[in-house]
C-alpha cells in the first residue's frame, strides 16, 4: 500500500507570528453572561435542521427562558420547544443556583404562559457539579429536592409575589414530568460551534489551512457558472486578434495560455469564497470583492486600443492592491485578486467588452 501523501496547504502569517492561543474551553470562562447566551444562540443556529427558529430572551421578564429553540411553529397552540438555560459562574453549577429556574418553568407552564418544553437543558462553562448532575439523572430525587427547597429557595424568587406550593399548583407539581431536565457538556457545544462562521472570531487561532489549487484540480470542462466571464474573455481576445473565435480551443497560443490562467484564477477566488463562507462571518468575502471592485472600476471604464489590453492592465493593477483589514488577508494570494475580476465580470458588475452591457 502506498503511503498517504500529506495535503499541500498555504502557510499563513498568523501561524508564524502568534504563540499558543487560549483554548476555547478556557476562553468561554472569560465571557460575560450576555456573551455566553449569544454563544449558545450561535451554537443552536448550527442545528437549523432540528429547529424551526431560535430565539433569545434573557434578562428580566423572560419567565425562566434564556434561549429557546422552537421545534414547531411558535404561533400555533401547544407548540413544541426546547429550553436552554444559560448560567455563567466561576464554579460548576450547583442546585442552590438553579432552584429558582425549576420553580419558574413549573409555575409559568402551570399558568399556561407557554407549553411545557420537550427538553430543558442547563448549560454552564464549567458544567454541572456532582450534586446537580445526580439530581438531573434521577427525576424522583430531583422532584423531592425541589419540593423540599420550595419554601426556602423558590417561592419568593419566581415573581414579585410569593408563590406557595399548594392547591392546584401542588397537584400540577406532583404530575409534572421531571425527566425533561437535563444538561449538555460544554466541550460538546464548542465542538459543534466550530461549524458556525463566527467560531474563529470568538476564539481566534487563525484561519484553518487552505488547500492549494492547480490546473489539475479544477474542472476540465467549462462549467455553467463560468459562461458569462468566459464569453467576455473570448470577445476581448477577438478584439485584439480581429478573429471571430467562439470557443476556447479555437484561440491562438497566446490567448489560450491567458485563458487557462484566467480560469485558474477564477477557481481560486471561488475556492476562497467557499473557504470564507465556512470559516468567517457573513459578507467577509463580499467585502473583499468590494475592495477589488472599488480599486479597478475606473480602469474598466477607460478606453483602450482593444479589450484584451484592458484585461491585462486591470489584472496588473489588481495584483498591486494591498488588502490590510479584511480577515482573509492572511490567506489571499495573487490568483484570488485576479480571479475576483472575473467573478465581477460574471456577476455583471464590470465588463471587458463595453458594448456587452
Amino acid at each position: 500500500m502506498y503511503p498517504k501523501v500529506p495535503k499541500e496547504t498555504y502557510t499563513t502569517s498568523y501561524q508564524t507570528t502568534f504563540g499558543k492561543r487560549i483554548l476555547p474551553i478556557k476562553r468561554i470562562e472569560l465571557f460575560s453572561p450576555d456573551e455566553w447566551e449569544e454563544f449558545i444562540e450561535e451554537w443552536l443556529e448550527v442545528k437549523k435542521n432540528k429547529y424551526k427558529e431560535i430565539e433569545r430572551f434573557g434578562g428580566s421578564g423572560d419567565m425562566g427562558r434564556d434561549v429557546v429553540a422552537y421545534i414547531s411553529d411558535k404561533t400555533k397552540p401547544n407548540y413544541k420547544w426546547n429550553c436552554y438555560q444559560c448560567k455563567h459562574y466561576d464554579n460548576p453549577l450547583m442546585p442552590s443556583q438553579v432552584y429558582t429556574e425549576f420553580g419558574k418553568i413549573i409555575y409559568y407552564t402551570f399558568k399556561k404562559e407557554y407549553p411545557i418544553p420537550e427538553k430543558y437543558y442547563f448549560i454552564s462553562p464549567k458544567n454541572c457539579g456532582t450534586s446537580l448532575s445526580s439530581l438531573l439523572i434521577n427525576p424522583d430525587k430531583l422532584k423531592n429536592s425541589i419540593m423540599n427547597n420550595w419554601g426556602k429557595k423558590i417561592q419568593d424568587s419566581i415573581s414579585k409575589t410569593t408563590i406557595k406550593l399548594e392547591g392546584d399548583l401542588l397537584k400540577y407539581f406532583n404530575n409534572f414530568d421531571f425527566s425533561i431536565f437535563s444538561k449538555i457538556p460544554t466541550k460538546d457545544i464548542i465542538e459543534e460551534h466550530k461549524k458556525h462562521n463566527n467560531h474563529i472570531v470568538r476564539f481566534g487561532g487563525g484561519l484553518p489551512e487552505r488547500e492549494k489549487l492547480n490546473e489539475k484540480k479544477i474542472p476540465k470542462n467549462i462549467q455553467k457558472e463560468e459562461i458569462v466571464y468566459v464569453n467576455q474573455l473570448i470577445k476581448a481576445y477577438n478584439s485584439e486578434s480581429k478573429k471571430e473565435d467562439s470557443k476556447p480551443e479555437e484561440l491562438d497560443e497566446k490567448h489560450y495560455k491567458h485563458f487557462n490562467r484566467a480560469r485558474l484564477s477564477f477557481h481560486h477566488s471561488e475556492q476562497l469564497r467557499n473557504f470564507s463562507r465556512d470559516s468567517l462571518p457573513v459578507n467577509t468575502f463580499e467585502s473583499f470583492q468590494e475592495e477589488i471592485y472599488s480599486s479597478i472600476i475606473d480602469m474598466t471604464e477607460e478606453n483602450y486600443d482593444n479589450d484584451f489590453k484592458k484585461v491585462i492592465e486591470v489584472e496588473k493593477e489588481v495584483r498591486k492592491i494591498t488588502i490590510s483589514s479584511n480577515p482573509l488577508k492572511d490567506v489571499i494570494i495573487l490568483n484570488d485578486k485576479v480571479g475576483v475580476c472575473h467573478q465581477l465580470v460574471n456577476d455583471g458588475k464590470i465588463f471587458w467588452v463595453a458594448n456587452e452591457k
